[in-house]
């Protein structure tokens, strides 16, 4: 198995896989002024929303589901608030897994959680990034796209965007550079209806993303939002083998949905891809 983590290394490395993180890829990552865990899977968001205090099942069952209830409730700015003071003024320890996959110089991640980990790594070098965005007023697509040179972000159309250099998607948004969230049921309703219409994707990244494989690190496949998400996201993927999911435990549900997506499972966590890399970089 070591000498597979390898060739999925190089593979990150030389751009022919993606790396697809989830919220699991955060596990580890504390506050720095009192040690609390940062809130990345759903039942974590929706207690560090709520202070706390547990919602009803219905609710506790989705992030979305239950950001849509406060939001109908305390409109939307108290979820953009949230969202930016958890994930955009809180100081949170740095996750050895998004410095490795920095060092490896991955031209191409896809990054479907909200934080900035990634990002700080990147701040060393030129790149673009891509911020997923719902219900845009007098916007023809779900995303902008921002270009990176000199520590500063510039607003840059699709036509502007240099390839050679390496392109970081937050498909659900990020508060950087300046906050942009998919987050509630209506935002996801309608980013995934124009992600399937192909208006959530830039044009480069569509013909980018054909034949590539993919490597989900720290993503359960147990909900149906996690998986319409990734469906539409690595859509037009390598036919034979769309990619490999390290995932310790899985349910029958995933190996299920995995093997109809053609994508390989490695029962192990995330963290095995993490020593391998810490042993070569030794």
């Amino acid at each position: 198995m070591t000498s597979d983590l390898n060739q999925l290394i190089e593979g990150i490395r030389t751009g022919s896989i993606v790396p697809y993180l989830g919220p699991g890829t955060l596990s580890g990552v504390t506050n720095k002024l009192d040690g609390a865990t940062i809130p990345a899977d759903s039942e974590s968001l929706i207690l560090a929303m709520t202070n706390g205090q547990p919602m009803s099942p219905r609710l506790m069952y989705e992030f979305p589901r239950a950001a849509m209830h406060l939001e109908n409730k305390k409109g939307r700015s108290f979820i953009e608030n949230f969202l930016t003071k958890v994930y955009g003024e809180t100081q949170w320890s740095t996750s050895e897994l998004h410095v490795a996959l920095a060092d490896m110089g991955a031209p191409y991640v896809i990054d479907v959680n909200r934080d900035v980990q990634l990002l700080q790594q990147y701040a060393d070098r030129e790149h673009t990034l891509i911020v997923g965005a719902a219900r845009l007023a007098a916007h023809p697509y779900r995303f902008d796209i921002y270009h990176f040179v000199n520590g500063n972000y510039t607003l840059i159309e699709q036509d502007q965007v240099n390839p050679k250099i390496p392109a970081v998607f937050k498909p659900l948004g990020c508060p950087l550079p300046k906050p942009s969230y998919v987050a509630s049921d209506a935002d996801f309703v309608d980013y995934i209806t124009e992600l399937m219409g192909g208006f959530a994707i830039p044009t480069w990244l569509k013909d980018y993303r054909q034949e590539k494989q993919y490597l989900f690190l720290g993503m359960r496949f147990t909900r149906d939002t996690e998986r319409m998400v990734m469906s539409d996201l690595i859509y037009g993927a390598n036919k034979e083998l769309s990619g490999w999911a390290l995932i310790k435990d899985p349910t029958d549900k995933e190996r299920k949905f995995l093997d109809k997506k053609n994508i390989q499972l490695i029962e192990q966590d995330w963290v095995s891809l993490l020593e391998i890399a810490a042993e070569n970089a030794a």
